[in-house]
């Protein structure tokens, strides 16, 4: 080990009393291999600036504290700056660096800071407000900057430029991020690009920690992910009633219909989901006493109406958390230190909030960024002990069924865009998607109107099972036998168990139901391996051959495209082929082509 490394490894016994007894957030009792490898390469190689990207769970902060200690004890800095991205935040950062010895102020404003403090901890917000506050303390004393979730320093060009501007100055800068970077092309401050063989530039990190590797450590859980379909009904803005089965191939506009649908509280699909996830929740409890769940809602008033529903189906009041509400992170800190059942909460936990006893989770949320999905699935990988399983319970949408069979993916933040071929691919959003997965999702955006999208009715399915990659079940009414066994997986697992033990419940489930009659048998399907989820690419090839072949009709029939169409639509079914499931549009260019044999 060279003398810089033996320095790295021994900087603990530097450290203040309460670490590494106690790591902050009770993440780990001493340094794990990652954090110890990247303090290593820190030491060893002194940058200005480091990029750190390890998986929600990992640990980012007890490495972030550690190195900032170690720093401040060889007099490389003299103060540190923990900029976060919520007021929450903020303030279990000041409480996590009081564990180990450094106290940062998380109500700091203006002015000298008192000398018992050895920093603040402010908000991305608070510095794009005041730049040069922060300019000027970076610039009187030697400052570490710790940067969390540095991505929102791209949240908005303002936030980029205070950052860039007040922490130019500073002596070291440390960026930290547990998640997939943004999808828009805004530069990051202070992080590095470097153009790849395609000719595109990406963040290049000085350490990564993925959430496959962390999986290896047994530092994260595994994350059993259960599907949920069903038939929806809906009206759109024009007036029109609208009927699919969520998970069907369909237009992005109808997914996102058939998906706010299914959200709905008034609908029959998220009480039973609610209900399947309790049900989880109670086995998940028998091994872990104190596990928790979580919903995540997209706006204030459905989060309300969730928390009804929980009181209803449990007979016990959840927790809920508003991110306009003042005692909001008190909630959060009072909900983590019970052993309460339930908490219900608009976007604000999708990041950075701690709680490890969350091992149930429930996406209720229209959001479809990877990174917000990243982010969300966060919360619940936190391991504790060996053995423990997360399950997030999801709707049948296929971009969130892509993140969640991608979990082990890393990705870079690109600041070149590759030619569009077709479709955008998911992980290629455009930035108006990105600004709507950053902002609150509770506030009122205007844009409500007199004849808005309403819900109408829903119903729940349980679809499949996804772990590690791979895809298990068969669909299955809520409340059968079928859905009971996957519900019914014991919460305390090693990863190669929870394989084996989807592999069996499969094959019985389908052993089940070879044995009984068509009309006893409970949704016959194929399983959920052998089951594609058809891309929005393949909807395009679809209706582009529909047109096609409409287009060939028009010719030897002498019939206007529209009258062909609506004769499609009559004889067939259906919505509008704009609207139409991959069946629908299958059956209508059989039909065209069935006519057109006819008149040859």
């Amino acid at each position: 080990m060279t003398t810089t490394a033996a320095s790295a490894s021994q900087s603990s016994h530097h450290l203040s009393p309460a670490f590494p007894g106690r790591a902050p957030w009770g993440t780990a009792s001493k340094l794990r291999a990652w954090q110890q490898g990247a303090m290593e390469k820190y030491v060893q190689e002194q940058p200005r600036d480091f990029l750190a990207v390890a998986t929600p769970g990992a640990g980012k902060t007890t490495f972030a504290l550690t190195l900032a200690s170690w720093l401040l004890h060889h007099h490389v800095v003299q103060q540190v700056t923990v900029v976060a991205p919520t007021e929450h935040l903020k303030k279990q950062w000041a409480e996590a660096a009081a564990r180990i010895g450094i106290k940062l102020d998380p109500e700091y404003s203006a002015g000298p800071l008192s000398r018992e403090y050895d920093g603040v901890a402010v908000t991305y917000a608070g510095v794009g407000v005041r730049p040069m506050l922060h300019r000027n303390r970076s610039e009187q004393r030697k400052t570490l900057v710790i940067l969390d979730e540095i991505h929102h320093a791209g949240d908005s060009k303002s936030w980029g430029e205070a950052c860039l501007e007040a922490f130019e100055p500073a002596t070291r800068r440390l960026a930290l991020t547990g998640t997939p970077f943004r999808s828009d092309t805004n530069p990051i401050p202070f992080v590095t690009y470097e153009e790849g063989q395609d000719g595109i530039r990406r963040s290049a990190a000085d350490y990564t920690y993925g959430y496959g590797n962390a999986l290896a450590d047994h530092v994260v859980r595994p994350v059993i992910f259960l599907s949920y379909s069903g038939n929806m009904r809906w009206r759109t803005k024009a007036g029109d009633e609208i009927a699919a089965r969520l998970g069907e191939p369909m237009t992005k506009d109808a997914v996102s219909q058939a998906w706010r649908t299914a959200l709905d509280p008034r609908g029959e699909w998220m009480p039973a989901v609610l209900r399947a996830a309790d049900q989880r929740l109670t086995e998940v409890r028998k091994g872990i006493p104190d596990a928790g769940a979580l919903v995540i809602a997209s706006d204030q008033d459905s989060a309300r109406a969730y928390a009804k529903l929980i009181r209803e189906i449990t007979g016990t009041k959840a927790t809920l958390v508003l991110s306009d509400d003042t005692g909001a992170s008190k909630r959060i800190d009072d909900f983590s230190g019970s052993d309460d059942r339930w908490m219900v909460a608009v976007r604000m936990v999708s990041e950075g909030v701690d709680v490890p006893r969350l091992a149930v989770g429930v996406y209720a949320t229209t959001i479809s960024t990877p990174l917000f999905f990243a982010q969300a699935v966060g919360r619940f990988v936190r391991s504790r002990r060996r053995g423990e399983t997360a399950s997030v319970f999801l709707p049948t949408v296929p971009d969130l069924l892509t993140f969640a069979n991608e979990m082990e993916v890393e990705r870079d933040h690109a600041l070149d865009k590759p030619k569009k071929d077709g479709e955008e691919d998911p992980y290629a959003e455009s930035e108006k998607e990105m600004e709507e997965a950053n902002k609150e999702q509770d506030e009122d955006t205007g844009e409500q109107e007199q004849f808005a999208f309403e819900a109408l009715e829903s119903e729940a399915v349980f679809d499949r099972v996804l772990y590690d990659g791979a895809e298990f079940g068969m669909q299955a009414h809520p409340g059968s036998e079928e859905e009971q066994d996957y519900l019914g997986i014991p919460g305390l697992l090693e990863p190669d168990q929870v394989q084996l033990l989807l592999q069996k419940r499969q094959a019985r489930q389908i052993a089940h139901s070879r044995k009984k009659p068509d009309d006893e048998a409970d949704l016959l399907e194929l399983p959920a391996e052998r089951r594609p989820v058809v891309s929005h690419k393949e909807m395009m090839e679809l209706r582009k051959q529909l047109n096609t072949m409409v287009s060939a009709y028009v010719h030897q029939s002498g019939k206007p495209h529209g009258v062909i169409h609506t004769e499609l639509r009559r004889v067939c079914g259906g919505p509008p082929s704009a609207e139409a499931t991959a069946g629908q549009l299958r059956q209508r260019i059989a039909k065209v082509q069935e006519w057109a044999t006819r008149m040859r």
